[in-house]
């Protein structure tokens, strides 16, 4: 009885968030914007932690037609920048700063982190084809017109003719960052 009565009162640990002071250093949020969906978070995830299954629950209802199961593990992944498996209303809010009000430079960052599956500092074809994989995944079989089987290694090819300026076969973030600005 008591190492369940022990399992019981560690789930009841609430994770509290950083600092309010420091998110709104970390962020380009206000404390009333933060205010606000620190509560959504809360009402969304009562513990304060989203783990992957609950992320993937989540995401999966945006895109109802596809499956959203590997496209939310790469993105639970780019949000979770601790890497310890859990996102806290930190993880999320920061991320969420970046994607919304960051500058063109910050978002191109995060976008290259979230393609940079092994986190090597390089987009390989394989690692941008597992991406490309598990958005027409995501986007369903029911698109119009209907997708051939060869459009994400057709899509990857185009990415990386745009990319890959030193045909190295990979692209660095410089690469990366070159390109989308251009």
């Amino acid at each position: 009885a008591d190492a369940g009565d022990a399992e019981v009162e560690l789930s009841t640990i609430r994770h509290q968030p950083e600092e309010l002071e420091q998110l709104l250093a970390q962020t380009k949020f206000t404390k009333k914007e933060l205010q606000s969906l620190y509560r959504g978070f809360k009402t969304e995830c009562p513990s304060g932690l989203v783990d992957e299954e609950t992320f993937k629950l989540i995401y999966s209802q945006f895109f109802p037609q596809g499956d959203t199961s590997t496209y939310a593990h790469f993105l639970f992944d780019a949000f979770d920048a601790d890497g310890n498996g859990a996102l806290c209303f930190q993880d999320f809010v920061v991320g969420l700063s970046v994607l919304l009000r960051g500058t063109v430079s910050q978002k191109l960052k995060w976008a290259f982190n979230l393609y940079d599956l092994n986190k090597d500092g390089y987009i390989t074809k394989e690692e941008m084809l597992e991406i490309m994989k598990s958005i027409y995944d995501m986007m369903g079989r029911c698109t119009h017109p209907s997708l051939r089987d060869s459009a994400p290694a057709e899509h990857v090819e185009l990415f990386f003719q745009k990319m890959d300026r030193n045909g190295d076969g990979v692209v660095t973030f410089e690469e990366f960052l070159e390109t989308c600005q251009k």
